[in-house]
């Protein structure tokens, strides 16, 4: 996974496309996480995963197994604060 500031990813846009497709990029905004690039195959997996968590359930319910979800995306791919770099 790798992390560009929102001016890089604006400069490299195309690159960025690019790389999504093999991992997912973080794109940060004042030093924060402001957005996730991901290839539509894993977008996919996404929805199901929070679909498959969240059928039939409250709203509450529901934000928890949207939560759940972001778990799932975490664990695949490793969380923002445990590994990033630049282009």
């Amino acid at each position: 996974m790798i992390t560009v500031t929102s001016v890089e990813a604006q400069n490299k846009f195309g690159q960025l496309l690019d790389t999504a497709q093999r991992e997912p990029v973080i794109i940060t905004r004042h030093g924060r996480p402001a957005a996730y690039m991901i290839s539509p195959q894993e977008m996919k997996e996404f929805q199901e995963a929070r679909a498959r968590s969240g059928q039939g359930k409250s709203a509450r319910d529901w934000a928890t197994a949207s939560a759940q979800a972001w778990n799932e995306f975490d664990t695949k791919f490793g969380s923002f604060a445990d590994e990033h770099s630049t282009l």
